[in-house]
């Protein structure tokens, strides 16, 4: 059984930062593309960054580069999502996601597994 367990959320001022954990079972995270989305309120899914299995790189969304960074740990088979520079309209619900194919996608329905959501509010 796949469980993906997302940790780090919660209540931050503009301009600080939180780091946000994803911890894989059932699989190895570095056999697949391994995502992190944003829902916020009334919007849809958005993909903010992805490392992609087939060539090892790592992209983001113009909203957050320089500011997200998005790593891996392969022995503690965990996602990370460092945040940084957090702004207002950063607040939404964060997840992991993993994808069996090779590349990135945008679309969430591409993703065989999602991780349970943690909140991330950027208020002063």
């Amino acid at each position: 059984q796949v469980q993906l367990v997302v940790s780090g959320g919660g209540l931050v001022q503009p301009g600080g930062s939180l780091r946000l954990s994803c911890e894989a079972s059932g699989i190895t995270l570095r056999d697949y593309s391994n995502a992190w989305f944003r829902q916020a309120p009334g919007k849809e899914p958005e993909k903010i960054s992805c490392i992609q299995r087939s060539a090892g790189i790592t992209t983001y969304v113009d909203s957050v580069k320089g500011r997200f960074t998005m790593s891996r740990d392969n022995a503690k088979n965990t996602v990370f999502l460092q945040m940084d520079s957090l702004k207002p309209e950063d607040t939404a619900v964060y997840f992991c996601a993993v994808r069996r194919h090779g590349f990135c996608s945008d679309s969430l329905q591409h993703y065989a597994w999602k991780g349970q959501g943690t909140q991330v509010t950027v208020s002063s």
